[in-house]
């Protein structure tokens, strides 16, 4: 077994080992409409294994960046129906994460109050139409109005799959809502949604069982950043916390469980012990200064992991895959077009000139 041999995701067979990770590009259309660009940029990047598409937001006020694409409109699952197919097209498989942000939001983005587990905002700025803004303090959900929230990933899922997508990943991570359900200090809640592990895990758990009740297990994965501190999360109790969750999302037999390596190296084997199904491993999580590359995959591969996540390396490298392959030199990613807009950065990486 090496990163490019096939692999059976469910209903899929993966001919390669390479996921591309989700990664935030704020290139969609007003109203949160995919656009045709889009459809160029994953279709070029269409010989991973699997893509997962940047966080498309599950309602609006669950929008956390402006520019960023949706799953809640007829509208919204009309532009993205020409992005799958540009990518089936091209002999590729492709997820929409769902990403609801939270408290990670703005009033100036979405017209509205952010909500969040309890009334505590996230650490710096967050991105708003005119620039970078401090992070409001967000309305702390009632336990009467959590439910709606978790089953919006449910609705957005069912959309993805009307949209043509082959399956939905819940972003579970990085500070976002079910983050900060995990948390235990953004998470101060003293009903059935907070407190004990049992408790802080409740909201991930619905959501995701909503979703597979939606579209299927089969259809259905997580991300996950256990001890991660975007945004300004803490999590105490982290292998007791994400062995807890793992084995409710065991129960449910999920597609895969997608894992950043933000925590120990030791706790993160731990949790790949525990979890029995495809584990999909993120050796290098976020936008830091480190791009992953084979050594980071393998050596994971060796520890457990069934597919490897790169993110960085996939925006510069549409042909990825073949340049791992190769051992071909893996072009840098331009910072300053991460989030731009335009097609510069986005559809202007070039594949390697291979020789006839």
């Amino acid at each position: 077994m090496t990163l490019f041999s096939s692999y059976q995701l469910g209903r899929l067979t993966l001919p390669n080992r390479l996921v591309m990770a989700p990664m935030t590009r704020v290139r969609a259309a007003a109203g949160g409409l995919a656009t045709p660009s889009m459809a160029t940029y994953y279709a070029q990047r269409a010989t991973a294994g699997l893509i997962v598409t940047e966080g498309v937001q599950p309602s609006l006020i669950g929008q956390s960046n402006p520019g960023t694409p949706g799953l809640y409109t007829d509208e919204q699952v009309a532009a993205w129906r020409p992005v799958t197919a540009a990518v089936h097209a091209n002999g590729g498989r492709i997820f929409a994460q769902i990403m609801h942000g939270g408290r990670v939001s703005h009033p100036d983005t979405t017209g509205t109050r952010p909500i969040a587990p309890s009334a505590v905002p996230a650490a710096g700025e967050v991105f708003t139409p005119t620039g970078p803004r401090p992070a409001p303090t967000p309305r702390a959900l009632d336990t009467a109005e959590v439910a709606e929230h978790a089953q919006a990933y449910a609705q957005a899922a069912r959309r993805a799959v009307d949209a043509g997508f082959d399956g939905v990943e819940l972003h579970g991570a990085n500070g976002y809502l079910i983050s900060q359900f995990l948390s235990s200090n953004a998470n101060l809640r003293t009903d059935l949604y907070g407190g004990s592990v049992v408790n802080r895990i409740r909201f991930a758990v619905e959501a995701v069982s909503a979703t597979v009740e939606a579209v299927g297990a089969h259809r259905t994965g997580i991300r996950l950043s256990p001890g991660g501190t975007f945004w300004g999360v803490e999590e105490t109790d982290v292998p007791e916390l994400y062995t807890a969750l793992l084995t409710e999302l065991a129960r449910l037999g999920v597609a895969y469980v997608h894992l950043e390596a933000t925590a120990e190296e030791e706790v993160l084997v731990g949790l790949r012990r525990t979890w029995p199904g495809t584990l999909i491993m993120n050796p290098v999580p976020g936008l830091g200064a480190k791009q992953a590359g084979r050594a980071d995959a393998d050596h994971w591969l060796g520890l457990g992991a069934d597919l490897i996540s790169f993110g960085r390396a996939f925006l510069a490298n549409p042909d990825l895959v073949e340049r791992l392959r190769n051992a071909l030199p893996i072009a840098p990613a331009d910072e300053a077009t991460f989030y731009q807009g335009g097609d510069r950065g986005y559809l202007t990486y070039s594949a390697h000139q291979y020789a006839a």
